[in-house]
């Protein structure tokens, strides 16, 4: 987030009070299994520490400062912090299967969607958790319309997020005669709202959650 420590529980507190349609974050797991938020597969850029996120304990974790004094938030902490519906991005098939065993053991399938840039993390995690709504990430390198849309409905899932600065027209109007929901990453300017709905795009990501007032996004 722009205004707020990159995920921590105060940026998410903060997108709730906005009225954010949804919170959208980043899950590892730790080097004793826990699930953290934590949008990097290391330390480094977020936190005054270093290392990988596996290579850490959730102590060794819960000791870093990830921003004028906040500490990495564990996962069931923002479930019990904040009421707004998450997306929440996994990237390794362990991390979905933890995920997977906590939607199921909370009854949090039908608040929480799981979202990833690779196919058999989201399958993964739909058949561990059934019923739990999926979202496929993808910056469009090099893929056609098609392909995009063809690869989403073989995974599965119900929506894509897209990288809003390859983003077509034409891959919107493939994706909406699918029946998929498309949203576009990442919209911070008026240009680049203008652009979203010129795209007719079902909603858009920001870092900005002050941004709400000119439409309806995810924070």
């Amino acid at each position: 987030m722009g205004v707020e420590p990159e995920n921590t529980l105060r940026s998410f507190v903060r997108a709730e009070r906005t009225g954010m349609d949804a919170i959208a974050l980043d899950l590892r797991l730790s080097k004793d299994g826990v699930l953290v938020v934590l949008h990097d597969a290391d330390v480094d850029r977020t936190t005054d520490g270093s290392g990988a996120v596996t290579d850490l304990t959730l102590d060794e974790l819960r000791g870093l400062d990830a921003g004028q004094g906040e500490r990495i938030p564990v996962f069931e902490e923002v479930l019990d912090s904040v009421r707004t519906p998450l997306q929440v991005s996994v990237q390794d098939r362990p991390a979905a299967a933890a995920l997977a065993e906590l939607l199921v053991g909370r009854d949090l399938t039908a608040r929480v969607e799981v979202a990833s840039f690779h196919d058999a993390v989201l399958a993964e995690a739909a058949r561990l958790a059934p019923g739990v709504r999926t979202v496929l990430h993808s910056d469009l390198g090099g893929g056609s319309a098609a392909e995009v849309v063809d690869r989403a409905l073989a995974a599965g899932v119900r929506a894509l997020a897209l990288d809003l600065r390859r983003l077509t027209l034409e891959t919107v109007e493939a994706a909406h005669r699918a029946g998929l929901r498309v949203t576009g990453w990442t919209a911070n300017t008026l240009e680049q709202l203008r652009l979203a709905r010129a795209l007719e795009l079902d909603g858009v990501a920001t870092d900005f959650p002050e941004i709400r007032s000119t439409g309806r996004f995810t924070a």
